[in-house]
């Protein structure tokens, strides 16, 4: 459904159905649902079926296409309960095309498509043309920004137990007036909190309270800075992918990564490096979910005339001429591209070998120094690889440390988890047969987890060159498993008795950012969020101010005890009328106060576990 399809149904009910809105949306679960063809109808009664019928691209994109029986139709309560439940639409999503959420992507986001993709056809598949926008945002921009700032704040005064329907829809129709003026990545961002408190409040198993936390900061964030007409082009955001002419590539493939997206999409992205060590990838992913993800393990890769499926590119290799090329490494497959298979090589030969080359601690500082609010479009960066010694298992994670030279005894203990824990996928099943192993050496190739100490969530494993003991492949594998498809077996393992635990390894390190206090500058914008404004002026009451300030600035972050003090200020803060009387103060200056304590909480969180890569020790 398009965002400005509820948000109309809403906007049409009486103030006396809005307030039964709520109660009628969580009726909706239980009620009959069947299927005709393409329309769908819902029972609440002989008197009243609703009729959705959407349209190609599987979505409702207009008002009409949702109908009632009801004698109140449309300006009824049926349809907009209804409407309400539906899931919401990418922006501009199409049958067919290659939406491709970004895997892993930033803050402990879900990965979904932020904006339309051109299928990763490239310009050739729209006559050349690429939909961008970007530049300082316009008057009529500025004014779309103050909307969604104002829906924005109004849902984190009421938090998710007053962030109903009808809020909901004012944040969607805030967000359509967004799109309209031209800034995709503030629409995007509003659709992500939607979906945060639609999961949040239908208690979904799914639904992570730090992950609404952080989409409804970045929210705030790029509003409020639009509202003040900042001219960071990236705020603006990108109507899709733009693909750009490049030249002759030669590309060795590294590992698959499995995708099931959240919001609807699954699929797989292949990922490849050049001869210069650019990172590049191929993606295949669609509507569907988990079936789709393991079914495209093997598809064929949709990139010129190559005879090869996404299994054999990821263990091969391309030579490609006329090639486009996203700003994200993503390959287009346009007209123009012509590709031929090569040779695979392994981790250890040619541009391959050069990932293996440094340490993890100097990796993460490059990495993990930028400005963490810089959009979300920067997605989760590229694969690291370095090598491994198992140490053992903690909980559902695997602990390792570095081999040397990269790192010495003392090295950091890394934890290892997996990127994606659905028993569908072969990540976790995987990870415990490593654990298995003490002592064993392994080669990863991984993405570094921003929001946990020393951690890494490993794509792909193989053996080490010249360690004992380590993986034994088999040679079609090509030195190499996929973590979320292959499925190491025992025979792939050496044996217990080869594996002896190194002296000293078992130890466990102490994690800086769990260690610190900032857990109640979480608590605190996590109650914000989930309870309401009221909420925090309550857990001030009583001392409990008192208490969390106090560790904060025994430990040192002053910054964090002030910025805690005013926010539960400005959640207390209550003004009079010109007859003395108590009424709801403004949530601007509210919002404002949280967001200074997100922001400065999420900055030093990063820095705690940029220092986690170095034993706990700033470098």
């Amino acid at each position: 459904m398009e965002p400005h399809v509820a948000a109309a149904a809403v906007e049409d009910l009486t103030p006396r159905l809005r307030k039964k809105l709520d109660a009628a949306v969580e009726r909706c679960t239980g009620l009959p649902v069947t299927a005709d063809g393409q329309a769908v109808r819902v029972s609440w009664g002989e008197d009243a079926v609703v009729t959705l019928e959407p349209g190609p691209s599987g979505a409702i994109t207009d008002p009409g296409a949702a109908r009632c029986s009801c004698l109140l139709a449309p300006r009824c309560l049926h349809r907009a309960a209804v409407l309400s439940t539906c899931p919401i639409a990418d922006p501009g999503a199409d049958t067919g095309t290659d939406t491709d959420p970004d895997p892993g992507s930033g803050l402990g986001a879900e990965p979904e498509p932020a904006a339309r993709t051109d299928g990763g056809t490239g310009p050739d598949a729209t006559d050349g043309e690429t939909v961008t926008t970007g530049g300082e945002p316009t008057a009529a921009q500025v004014a779309a920004a103050a909307e969604l700032w104002g829906a924005a704040a109004a849902v984190l005064v009421g938090g998710v137990t007053g962030a109903g329907a009808v809020p909901q829809a004012e944040l969607l129709r805030a967000a359509h007036t967004a799109r309209l003026a031209g800034l995709p990545r503030a629409e995007a961002e509003a659709l992500r909190v939607v979906r945060g408190l639609q999961a949040a409040r239908a208690h979904h198993d799914g639904h992570r309270l730090t992950d609404l936390v952080s989409a409804l900061g970045e929210l705030l964030l790029t509003t409020g800075r639009l509202a003040a007409a900042d001219p960071d082009p990236a705020l603006v955001g990108t109507v899709r992918r733009a693909y750009r002419q490049g030249d002759g590539l030669r590309v060795h493939g590294v590992c698959r990564e499995p995708v099931i997206s959240a919001t609807g999409y699954a699929g797989v992205v292949t990922h490849l490096v050049a001869e210069d060590g650019r990172w590049f990838s191929v993606a295949d992913v669609r509507p569907g979910g988990p079936a789709r993800a393991c079914a495209a393990a093997t598809a064929v890769v949709a990139l010129g005339a190559a005879a090869l499926n996404h299994a054999q590119l990821a263990r091969g290799g391309l030579l490609i001429s006329g090639t486009t090329i996203s700003a994200d490494g993503r390959l287009g497959a346009g007209r123009s591209v012509r590709a031929n298979p090569v040779a695979g090589l392994p981790w250890s030969a040619g541009p391959l070998a050069a990932l293996f080359a440094r340490p993890l601690g100097e990796v993460a500082d490059e990495r993990l120094s930028g400005n963490i609010w810089n959009g979300a479009a920067e997605g989760p960066g590229q694969p690291v690889g370095c090598d491994l010694v198992i140490v053992g298992a903690e909980g559902d994670r695997v602990l390792a440390r570095e081999l040397p030279p990269m790192a010495g005894p003392e090295g950091p203990l890394i934890r290892l988890v997996a990127a994606d824990s659905h028993p569908d996928l072969a990540h976790v099943a995987n990870l415990r047969r490593l654990a298995s192993r003490p002592g064993l050496r392994v080669r990863v190739i991984g993405r570094l987890d921003p929001s946990r100490a020393s951690t890494l969530r490993p794509l792909a494993v193989g053996p080490v060159p010249g360690a004992e003991p380590t993986l034994r492949l088999p040679a079609e594998w090509l030195g190499r498993a996929d973590l979320g498809y292959d499925r190491l077996q025992g025979s792939h393992l050496p044996s217990r008795d080869a594996c002896p635990p190194e002296q000293g390894s078992a130890g466990a390190d102490t994690d800086p950012l769990a260690g610190s206090p900032l857990w109640r500058v979480r608590r605190l914008v996590e109650l914000a969020v989930s309870g309401g404004r009221w909420a925090v002026a309550e857990s001030a009451r009583g001392g409990d101010l008192l208490a969390q300030r106090g560790p904060l600035r025994r430990a040192g972050f002053e910054t964090a005890a002030e910025l805690i003090t005013e926010l539960t200020a400005e959640a207390g803060r209550r003004a009079r009328d010109v007859f003395g009387r108590l009424v709801d103060a403004d949530g601007d200056r509210y919002a404002r106060a949280w967001l200074a304590a997100v922001v400065h909480l999420e900055a030093t969180e990063r820095a705690l576990v940029q220092a986690s890569w170095h034993g706990g020790h700033a470098p």
